[in-house]
Parts: C-alpha cells; sequence; structure tokens
C-alpha cells in the first residue's frame, strides 16, 4: 500500500484549515486531521506555505500543449498528460462545430481515450446547433438547425455536454430529447431574449457556455441570456475568467450575484494554452496566439491561451474573493454540473486522491490523481 501524507492549509473547500494534514492510501484519501500528524512510513510532501486544494476540472478543453482535441485519441490522451502541470485532474475534451457525424465521432473518441494524467470525462459537443449571428470563431458552414433527425443521431451517442441556443427552431424538443438521454445541455453561442432562455430552463438547460462571451449584451431593459443565466438558481455559468475574454468588473459583478457555488470557470484553451505563442489550429480552423489571447486571421477571439490555475489566481485576486472561494469556482462547482460531484472537487475520507498542492504564490506544485504523482515541480 502506498501512502502519501500532505501538510498545510488544507481547503475542503466548503472548510478551511490553516494547517491539517491529509493521509492517502492508495488511491483514496484516508483522512484528513487538524494539525501537523506524522504517519510513519508515509511519504512526506509537503513545504511551507502550501496549500492542499481540491483537483481542477475544466470542462471545456478545445486543446492543450501543442494539440487540438479534434485530432482524436491520441492528441486527447497527450492534452491528458500536460494538463496536471496546471493543476487540472479531470477535464471535458470539447469540440467547437464541425458536420454531425464528426462531432459524433467525437464522442466516441473521448470515450475510448486513455487517461494517463487528468481523467478524461467524457465530451463536450459545443455546436452545431448554434445561431449564426453569434458564432464567434465556430464555421459557419458547419451550424445547422437541431431538428429532431439531426438531434437524434446526438441522442444515440450522448456527449458528456452539449451547447446549443435555445431560441432556434425545434431548440426545445432538442434539449427535452437530449435531457433524457443523460447530457447537459448548455445554453451559447445565442440571441436568446429573457423569455426564450427561460423557456430553455424550463426544457432542461442547465450550464451558460462562457457567460458574456458569445451571447447578446445584456441591457438593463433587456437582461438577454445573460440576464437569463444570472438569475435563475437552476443554472451553473461557465466563466472565462483569463483576463481576456471579461473584464475584471464583470467578474465581480458575476460572483457577486451568481456567488461560487453557481460559477466553474473554464479555460475554453485551445491547443496554444500551455505552448509557445505561435500558429496553432481549433477543429481545423487557424488561429494565431500572441501568448495572451487566440484570434482568428479577422481578429475574432477563438477560444483561450490561459490555463486553469492563472484563472483561479484572478479570481482569488479580486476584492473580496478569496482562495476558497476561488478553488470552489474551479473544483466543486464544475463537479456538480456534471454530476460528478460524489466523485471529485471535495477533499474528505473516502474521495478519490485527486489534489493539488499550490505553493504560497499560488503556483502550482504538485498535482495527485488517483493518488499517483502525476506533476510534480
Amino acid at each position: 500500500m502506498s501512502r502519501i501524507l500532505l501538510h498545510g492549509r488544507v481547503l475542503t473547500p466548503r472548510e478551511e484549515f490553516p494547517l491539517a494534514s491529509v493521509l492517502i492510501e492508495d488511491e483514496r484519501i484516508a483522512w484528513v486531521r487538524e494539525g501537523k500528524v506524522d504517519v510513519a512510513g508515509a511519504t512526506r510532501i509537503a513545504e511551507a506555505g502550501d496549500a492542499v486544494v481540491p483537483g481542477f476540472i475544466d470542462l471545456q478543453v478545445n486543446g492543450f500543449a501543442g494539440r487540438d482535441a479534434a485530432a482524436g485519441p491520441g492528441a486527447i490522451e497527450s492534452m491528458s498528460a500536460s494538463l496536471p502541470r496546471f493543476g487540472v485532474t479531470g477535464f471535458v475534451p470539447t469540440l467547437i462545430s464541425r458536420p454531425i457525424g464528426e462531432g459524433v465521432a467525437f464522442v466516441r473518441d473521448c470515450a475510448t481515450a486513455e487517461s494517463p494524467g487528468a481523467r478524461v470525462l467524457g465530451a463536450h459537443v459545443e455546436g452545431p446547433f448554434l445561431n449564426p449571428k453569434y458564432r464567434g470563431a465556430h464555421d459557419p458552414a458547419c451550424l445547422v438547425l437541431p431538428t429532431p433527425e439531426h438531434v437524434a443521431r446526438f441522442v444515440a451517442s450522448p456527449p458528456l455536454l452539449m451547447t446549443l441556443a435555445p431560441e432556434l427552431p425545434d431548440a426545445l424538443e432538442a434539449i427535452r430529447a437530449l435531457t433524457g438521454a443523460g447530457v447537459t445541455v448548455s445554453a451559447g453561442h445565442s440571441g436568446a431574449s429573457l423569455d426564450e432562455a427561460q423557456a430553455g430552463f424550463d426544457a432542461g438547460v442547465r450550464f451558460g457556455t462562457h457567460l458574456f462571451n458569445a451571447m447578446a449584451p445584456m441591457h438593463h431593459r433587456d437582461p438577454g441570456l445573460p440576464g437569463a443565466l444570472l438569475g435563475d438558481e437552476r443554472i451553473t455559468l461557465g466563466l472565462i475568467a483569463d483576463g481576456v475574454h471579461v473584464h475584471r468588473s464583470m467578474l465581480s459583478v458575476a460572483i457577486k450575484v451568481a456567488g461560487p457555488g453557481r460559477i466553474a470557470l473554464t479555460s475554453d484553451a485551445v491547443a496554444a494554452a500551455g505552448a509557445p505563442p505561435g500558429n496553432y489550429t481549433i477543429a481545423g480552423r487557424d488561429v494565431f496566439s500572441d501568448g495572451t489571447s487566440v484570434r482568428l486571421a479577422d481578429g475574432t477571439l477563438a477560444g483561450s491561451a490561459a490555463t486553469l490555475d492563472h484563472l483561479v489566481r484572478v479570481m482569488a485576486g479580486l476584492p473580496g474573493v478569496d482562495l476558497r472561494q476561488a478553488v470552489e469556482m474551479a473544483s466543486t462547482t464544475p463537479a456538480r454540473a456534471i454530476g460528478i460531484d460524489g466523485r471529485a472537487g471535495s477533499i474528505r475520507p473516502g474521495a478519490p486522491a485527486d489534489l493539488v498542492v499550490l505553493d504560497a504564490a499560488l503556483q502550482v506544485r504538485l498535482t495527485l490523481v488517483g493518488g499517483r504523482i502525476a506533476y510534480q515541480r
């Protein structure tokens, strides 16, 4: 039996212990005890100023470290191996709008890909049932309506998460069918009005893809999809807090309105994330990264170059937001959004040992996946 002992500030994240010890036996957490407790025969990994937190879960990863998720299982496995360096212990590979046959194949690729590092949790199919006016970096030639025939192909091969525009013809029926197949349906790339959005929520939408981005802007007399997402307690909000996609003041608004229990930090990373500036692709579309943002040739934002630990640091640096809340948005909340909160996003006896150790500067020093060291600086 392997035993690893961690000491430090421990965020469960529902509780916070200024100093506690966490014992890991094989793949699971054996116990959490206040104070510095030594265990004979355990490998001790700790440094002054460390914080032990639940592993991060990213629900929107188009690519990473030079690899595009659309390229197949090998690329997804390479992403899995690279992500623990940034504290990610579980992720959802994401495919932007492509022909439906490719979307169905992508679901299969995610199901068969192995997890050498971060756990591959399932597929996020972002499109092709999107509003062309709010397509962002999606190829307009690939966008189609959610007809019963098109939706049936995804019902037969359901992704974990699917983004669509709830105002499209047949969208409400599509939401009901996908939800019935076990899919977490998300509203995004949409010009939905408040009423159209709420109709989508009533049909089963439970997530919002990158709040504020690629949707009609919120106006005080016409709140639209952003206002509907913020105002409905049933909805978890994906938020790209990279400092590029959403202004810091609006990040503060989002957390004040929704709270950390309804915000899931999502990187929307593409192959440029975790890689040097340069030319990359997202689902076959050429993009350029300057190291801070990623764009199409016309300047349209096309995913991000950010890593999830960076988003945690951004949120933890906002007025009134502490590290415990920032970690909750990167771990517990996304786990709950996709129904795995019983298996991820917490530090408690019996839970899988998916943990991250952050140093005093909130940089990742160690990542454990199932009790195995997946990254150590």
